[in-house]
């Protein structure tokens, strides 16, 4: 696919792309779009402090793993809410990301963010699409990213195909941390990811859920601040799968291989509840 790449001067506004969000609620096709968004950005000390003491990062004069996905939250928001777009962005399903550091993010004060989505695909409850998010600054990629997400009720010709990420190193527990009843609320102010089933109770139970849930990606970088010694800062692959949401409040249970180049990750909770696994591997 040839992407049609529209170049922005300014990073969107989030208000009026949540309003566009809320009134959008049918399926209008099974086509993705082929154009993708791309803006230059300044990365904000103030977010990026708050960032990292939300998600535990210490400040080591790097950019988190999975700070690139904040940046480009508000372009993501312009592209699943445009009219191309066939599906509502309320009631998509985050089942799986992968991000690959290919240099060392220091010093990183401007860079470009694109996204766009690619790859449709059956599934046994809808359709999946990946999400794909790039950061480039003036030497070329630093970090890229795909998302992959669900949406129920998409008929597609096929037979799904579902790629189950499964620990095979021994893994022995790292930490363990609690996910506190307003994490979701603490998120979204440094994310601007206020999806309502993160908020509350009562909003998450408007979707279906019987309480609020932990965001995917809060548990994936509070995973990543908490094995920040273990992994490398660069050339490396991070793949996870997102299973049973971390219901808030709860405590979990993080459980890692050793230290090395490549590895294996899980997150439990109670009764070895699987909420998370994944791996890291080296950039191929």
């Amino acid at each position: 696919m040839i992407t049609d790449w529209h170049t922005l001067n300014r990073e969107p506004s989030l208000p009026e792309l949540y309003v566009r969000a809320a009134l959008r609620r049918k399926i209008t096709g099974t086509a993705l779009p082929e154009t993708g968004l791309r803006c230059w950005l300044d990365v904000d000390p103030q977010r990026l402090a708050a960032y990292r003491k939300v998600c535990g990062f210490a400040d080591n004069g790097l950019l988190p793993p999975t700070y690139p996905h904040v940046l480009a939250f508000a372009l993501q928001m312009q592209l699943l809410t445009s009219k191309e777009f066939p599906f509502p962005l309320l009631g998509l399903i985050h089942l799986s990301n992968r991000i690959r550091v290919l240099r060392p993010m220091g010093g990183v004060h401007r860079a470009r963010v694109s996204v766009q989505v690619q790859n449709l695909q059956p599934h046994a409850k809808g359709a999946t699409f990946d999400l794909v998010t790039t950061l480039d600054d003036q030497l070329g990629t630093l970090w890229e990213a795909e998302s992959q997400m669900l949406c129920r009720g998409v008929k597609l010709d096929g037979e799904p195909v579902e790629d189950e990420l499964a620990p095979t190193l021994a893994l022995t527990q790292v930490t363990r941390w609690k996910a506190p009843a307003d994490i979701g609320r603490q998120y979204a102010k440094v994310s601007g990811d206020y999806n309502p089933i993160h908020l509350s109770a009562a909003s998450a139970k408007l979707f279906g859920f019987p309480t609020a849930i932990a965001h995917g990606l809060w548990n994936k970088a509070r995973t990543l601040a908490a094995l920040a010694d273990h992994l490398p800062t660069a050339n490396i692959e991070i793949a996870v799968q997102f299973r049973k949401p971390v219901r808030l409040p709860s405590e979990v249970t993080l459980l890692a291989s050793a230290a090395a180049s490549s590895g294996d990750l899980q997150l439990v909770g109670a009764g070895e509840l699987e909420h998370m696994v994944g791996h890291w591997r080296p950039v191929a």
